[in-house]
This record gives structure tokens, C-alpha cells and sequence, in this order.
């Protein structure tokens, strides 16, 4: 395996100038260069949660399949910052649903639902005698300038392990990034745990952008971390500025190395009791070394919210600029879906990823069961191996799709209906769409750096020709990174 750490940290001295370019009202900044390189060992102080992936299930004996959505992406663009930095990423910290929903696959906008629902499914490039199934959502657009009015606290870690180029220095511009996206009557406010947990921004009027920046800029870093204290604070100070039937949302920002206070299941379980205030939760995290994927992901989970890792500026621009509506607003919750197979036509089946968003079966009817939130503008893309029986025909049915969800907040659910046959399936994979084609080729990837079983070979030249000729879809600079980062894999194996 190639180690070689040419390319890692952003300077820190790019981020600074970053901030004398922004001045607090210009989300602009300079190209970052990359210097220094990490520990080559930096992997083994971070923590992921250790998976059993998902294996074939025969159809006799168990037809039905049962998810919650995930729009989350942090899998991906910690493999980008493993890839840059010259290493493979942890096989543990691979979630190729979040490989799989990076990607926007242009489906057709929905025309009275919140979303619309995109099925297809064609013979397998990377499965022997298997199908492809691939089912898709597309969230209606919100514009950023359309949202719903909005509360954020933001809970930002101000510890000692928060001090590398790559932490709080990209925390900051990140959000000065954020506040020029924002509209004058939304609120934000701040409040730091290092040690002990305290208030630095009272929610204060997004039109009064001088005191905000002035207080972001004034954040330094020293101290434990007292993640616990923290959330208790943030989620108060949410309470008191929160906007009737609007955004309320408390943001962390870290690197998820608490060490003071309630950790793990006890730190998940304190987010739990916020969940009936109807303030979300999201994670997004920064830095390397010491970064804990696990407590992050829960994190965001739990409090019905979602998870990013920011990597760079440019992430930054992405997650509280061009898609903050995304990141922000809720147009569906508590998204679940079933797939029914027919025995008759399917011999077995397997979901690719999705493993840590497992239903049971009864679970999908049960309203009190929590499940994925859906932005606007998200997609969400599951994919389906599937090997068919001999004797399934043509105008069998192959699989019924329902889908449940509610509005923000919401008690009952509502129930999307659809399905496919057999008959509709590509008689070809090259027959496919490219965005079917496209990923297919992204989850193949996220297979072989997991270490899948069911991986067919490192086929790196056959996903870089799938992914290289998807040219109908949106995103060419997403497409064209993904290439570099295949082609750098490539070589590491």
C-alpha cells in the first residue's frame, strides 16, 4: 500500500486569509494550497463503528425489506480527505449509501408529493447472473431565500484537540460562509464547550452580522471536552429563540473527541429527550488523528438531524452555501421503505449499504418508529442486487415499493404506493440510464475499499469507463473529482 502524505492539511495560514478576503459580508476567499502531511498512522486514534454488511436473502423464506433513508455524506468525504492525504480509507468507516447519495442522478422532480420516486433496474456489470434494482428519490427545490424562518445554535468545540489547521480555523470560515447565506431576520447563536460549556452569542438577528463574525473570530482553542454540558446549553438557548413551526436546529461542530462528561450511549440517549422539542440536531465534523466517526453519526441520528464532514473550504461552501437549504430545512420525515419481492420472480436479494438503518418489518407501519429526514433538493438512492428465479416471466410483478412519511414534526404518516416488473427491466446494462450506470459504479467502489465479500475484484478500470461516460448528468466537477479519487485508489492497491 502506497503511504505516501504529499498532499493533507489546508494552511492555516490560507484560512486566515481566507478571513481578511471574507471581511463578513464576502463568502469569497482565495484557492487553499495544501502543506504538511499527517501522521502516516493517523487512522488507528480515530473511531468508526465496525459493520456486518449485508448479505443475500432468499426470497422463500424472507421477501420483504424494510429501511429508514439516509442523506448523510461524512463516509465519503472522509475517504476524499484519506485519498488526498495519500491513504486508503478505514474499511469500517465505508457506508456506500453515503458514497451512493453524494451524487445527484437528475430524476424527475416530483409534482405533488414532497418527492418523487424513480425505479429502474437492468442486468449487473459487477454481479454474475444478477440485476441491478435501483430505487430513487428526488426532494422538491427550496431556494435558500425561501426557507422557512430560521434558528440555529451553533455548539462549537473550543478544546485543545480542536487547535489543528484543519479544525477550528475551518469551523470559523465556515461559518462566516454560513452567515452570508443567511436572511436578516434568522438567528444564530453560540455556544462553546471546552472544560465547561458557555454562551458566547446570545440568538441574535442574522442583520446585526458584524457581532456575529466579531464573535466567531474571537474563538480560540484550549481545554477537555465537555460535549455533554455543551448540548444541554445549546439546545436551552435553541428553546428560548425558537420560531414557531420554523428551522430550529442546534449545529456541532467537532472533531467528536469528548472526554468529559457522558459519552457513547449515555451522550445518544441525553439527545434523545430533545427529539419531542422539535429541534434537530446536526453533526459535522472536522479534522484527523483523533476524529470519532461513530459518536458523530449518533449524533445527528439520534437527534433527527443530519451529518457532514467538512474537508476543505470548498466543503464548507457546499454544506452552508450553495446546499444550506438542504442542510437546514425538512420537507418529509421519518422516511421509510419497504421493498416486497415476488418469489416468484426474485430468488434473492441484497441491499447495498444501509446496514445501520435495518427496519423490521412491522416497523414500517409503526408510526412512533423514527426514521431519515428528507431536505430539499436531496436525493436519496438505494440500490438492490437481484438474481432472478428461471422461471420468472415477463409480465410478473418483481417488487412492490411503499414508502411512508410525515411532515416535519409530524404524528401520521402518509403512504406512496409503486412498482415494477419484470418486463421493465434493461435488457442491458448499457441499456441503463447513466445515472442507474453511474451508481452502480460508485457503489462498486465503496464495495472494494470496504473489503466487501461480495466485491467482484478491484475493477477500478471498469468503474472509471462507467463513471467517465456519464455525461448526461448533472455535477461534471463531482464526476471529475470522483475520477481522480478512483485512479488514486487505483494506484494505492
Amino acid at each position: 500500500m502506497v503511504t505516501s502524505h504529499r498532499f493533507a492539511y489546508v494552511a492555516l495560514s490560507s484560512i486566515t486569509a481566507a478571513f481578511a478576503l471574507s471581511a463578513c459580508g464576502d463568502s469569497s476567499y482565495a484557492e487553499s494550497e495544501y502543506l504538511g502531511a499527517p501522521p502516516d498512522d493517523y487512522q488507528q486514534g480515530e473511531v468508526y463503528d465496525e459493520v456486518v454488511e449485508n448479505d443475500f436473502v432468499s426470497a422463500d423464506e424472507e421477501n420483504v425489506s424494510t429501511f429508514s433513508i439516509d442523506v448523510d455524506n461524512a463516509s465519503y468525504t472522509l475517504m476524499r480527505r484519506d485519498i488526498q492525504n495519500g491513504t486508503l480509507p478505514a474499511p469500517a468507516g465505508v457506508r456506500p449509501e453515503e458514497y451512493i447519495n453524494f451524487f445527484d442522478y437528475g430524476y424527475a422532480p416530483p409534482t405533488q408529493d414532497p418527492f418523487s420516486i424513480n425505479l429502474e433496474g437492468a442486468p449487473s456489470a459487477f454481479g454474475e447472473g444478477l440485476h441491478i434494482l435501483r430505487v430513487g428519490l428526488q426532494g422538491i427545490q427550496v431556494p435558500n431565500d425561501k426557507m422557512k424562518p430560521t434558528n440555529l445554535v451553533f455548539l462549537i468545540d473550543t478544546s485543545g484537540s480542536m487547535s489543528g489547521d484543519l479544525k477550528l480555523p475551518l469551523v470559523q470560515k465556515s461559518l462566516h460562509t454560513l452567515v452570508d447565506n443567511l436572511r436578516p431576520d434568522d438567528t444564530i447563536g453560540i455556544v462553546t464547550y471546552a472544560g465547561s460549556a458557555g454562551t458566547v452569542l446570545e440568538p441574535t438577528a442574522v442583520r446585526d452580522k458584524q457581532k456575529i463574525c466579531d464573535a466567531v473570530d474571537r474563538l480560540t482553542s484550549g481545554g477537555s471536552t465537555a460535549g455533554e454540558a455543551g448540548i444541554t446549553e445549546a439546545y436551552r438557548l435553541a428553546e428560548t429563540a425558537k420560531k414557531q413551526g420554523g428551522n430550529n436546529r442546534v449545529i456541532i461542530l467537532t472533531d467528536g473527541d469528548f472526554n468529559v462528561g457522558r459519552t457513547g450511549e449515555e451522550l445518544f440517549t441525553l439527545v434523545d429527550t430533545y427529539r419531542a422539542k422539535e429541534i434537530s440536531l446536526t453533526s459535522v465534523g472536522y479534522g484527523l488523528g483523533n476524529y470519532n466517526d461513530y459518536t458523530m453519526e449518533n449524533l445527528a441520528k439520534r437527534g433527527n438531524g443530519n451529518y457532514f464532514y467538512v474537508d476543505s473550504l470548498q466543503e464548507a461552501s457546499r454544506v452552508f452555501g450553495t446546499e444550506l437549504s438542504s442542510t437546514l430545512e425538512v420537507i418529509a420525515s421519518d422516511v421509510k421503505i419497504q421493498l416486497e419481492f415476488n418469489p416468484e420472480a426474485v430468488a434473492r436479494f441484497r441491499l447495498l449499504g444501509y446496514e445501520n438503518r435495518l427496519l423490521n418489518e412491522e416497523d414500517f407501519d409503526d408510526d412512533a418508529v423514527d426514521a431519515g429526514e428528507l431536505g430539499p433538493g436531496h436525493t436519496v438512492t438505494a440500490l438492490y442486487e437481484v438474481e432472478l428465479t428461471e422461471e420468472a416471466d415477463s409480465d410478473a410483478s418483481l417488487v412492490d415499493v411503499r414508502l411512508r412519511y410525515k411532515s416535519q414534526y409530524g404524528a401520521d404518516s402518509e403512504l406512496l404506493e409503486r412498482a415494477i416488473k419484470v418486463a421493465e427491466l434493461r435488457a442491458s446494462f448499457e441499456d441503463a440510464s447513466d445515472g442507474l450506470r453511474f451508481s452502480a459504479a460508485v457503489a462498486e467502489y465503496a464495495e472494494i475499499l470496504r473489503e466487501s465479500a461480495h466485491s467482484t475484484g478491484e475493477r477500478f478500470d471498469d468503474i472509471l469507463a462507467i463513471i467517465s461516460g456519464a455525461g448526461s448528468l448533472p455535477e461534471a466537477d463531482k464526476r471529475g473529482e470522483l475520477v481522480d479519487l478512483v485512479e488514486k485508489a487505483k494506484a494505492m492497491k
